[in-house]
């Protein structure tokens, strides 16, 4: 007898997106035999499987001035994809993070009958809390990555699981540091830096010329400094080159990557990293870090402006206090990161305390998170009643 094949509608927009999805759809494979994923995603969601309808670049966007500028381009996208939806409703509807794009589609789809997921929550803890509101409206079940965010959906009566973080579980709990700087053919002596200027094009262009400017001034203090930069794509490593041009830096003993970011941390005895994922990463693999970000002073002006926290790095927000300084917008002068970083680079007993901080958040963010996530998720995919 043949088995319905359940189709499985995801959308994700962002590359940690992608890498989440990519790993539920794995796990969720293993556990149903006759699946089939549709919808937005990445070269990562793409390989596990899923037929890509839209690419994911195209919901990629930062801020409020990048989005009014793809206003109708991603509305375009969403009602074509809520019309194919509609025609052909999945078995289970989950939205990726994203929350602008796929809270308003999961509202409707559940409205219709379709179960909806939602994997990562908002930020409901730093900014716009009132969301929680229409989350409850539309979604099913909420997958949370933190610890701290699963009791806020429970007080507001939203079905929850908390799944852990799955960087928690492929990077290294021991980075073999000195292993890593003799596969890249770093000098013993060299005082290595990773500078990290985030994975979109706009993130690059406001911070490549700050970043290779600090790189000048860290050099001054100490010339045996090396400076590791990942970039995430051509277009990102274009931008930055063209600023090395621009500043007549090429000379800089700055080493370029095509991704490779990890490797680049473990390496390191700093690093300088924009807001955003890349500052979990920088702390799951144990290194002291400076936090920056620079974006249009109004997108800027907003944000702050209905902030709930003082901080914006994971690892303060994790640890619930400032661990790693966060230097942001028109503080983020050369000046000001250099010398942030050669204070924190200097002190051996911060860097202690770091290493045993980032230890604690990486054993209670690992959770083996693909698993839990697929093992949430399947309730609605079985005869089962789904979770309430």
């Amino acid at each position: 007898m043949t088995q319905t094949v359940k189709t499985i509608a995801i959308v994700a927009g962002e590359t940690s997106g992608d890498l989440l999805g990519s790993h539920l759809i794995e796990a969720l494979k293993q556990a149903i035999p006759n699946v089939r994923f549709i919808g937005i995603g990445g070269p990562k969601m793409q390989s596990s499987g899923m037929e890509i309808m839209f690419p994911m670049e195209k919901l990629a966007v930062f801020g409020y001035i990048d989005a009014l500028k793809h206003y109708r381009e991603i509305v375009g996208i969403r009602n074509e994809l809520k019309k194919f939806l509609f025609d052909n409703p999945p078995d289970l509807f989950i939205g990726i993070d994203a929350p602008d794009f796929n809270l308003d589609l999961e509202l409707v789809l559940k409205h219709r009958g379709t179960p909806t997921v939602h994997y990562v929550s908002p930020s409901i803890w730093a900014w716009r809390g009132e969301r929680i509101h229409k989350i409850k409206n539309a979604v099913s079940h909420i997958l949370t990555l933190f610890p701290f965010e699963a009791p806020l959906y429970e007080r507001a009566g939203v079905p929850v699981s908390y799944v852990g973080h799955p960087l928690a579980d492929m990077l290294p709990e021991f980075p073999q540091r000195e292993l890593m700087r003799e596969q890249m053919r770093i000098p013993k002596l060299a005082k290595v830096f990773a500078f990290l200027p985030g994975s979109r094009q706009s993130e690059v262009r406001y911070l490549a010329e700050t970043y290779i400017n600090t790189a000048k001034l860290i050099l001054q203090k100490w010339p045996n400094a090396q400076f590791l930069v990942p970039l995430a794509s051509r277009e990102t490593r274009t931008i930055f080159e063209n600023m090395l041009w621009k500043l007549e830096a090429q000379e800089l003993p700055i080493t370029m990557l095509f991704g490779h970011a990890h490797d680049a941390m473990i390496a390191a005895d700093g690093v300088l990293v924009a807001s955003g994922t890349a500052t979990l990463e920088a702390a799951l693999l144990k290194r002291p870090m400076v936090i920056t970000y620079k974006m249009s002073p109004l997108t800027y002006w907003l944000s702050k402006r209905k902030a709930y926290l003082p901080y914006v790095g994971l690892p303060n927000v994790m640890a619930g206090k400032f661990v790693v300084p966060e230097i942001l917008q028109d503080d983020a002068t050369p000046e000001n990161l250099a010398q942030a970083l050669l204070n924190l680079v200097g002190d051996k007993n911060a860097i202690a305390e770091l290493e045993i901080l980032f230890a604690h958040i990486h054993s209670q963010l690992k959770q083996d998170t693909a698993h839990k996530a697929a093992l949430a998720v399947l309730p609605f995919l079985t005869d089962l009643t789904a979770p309430a």
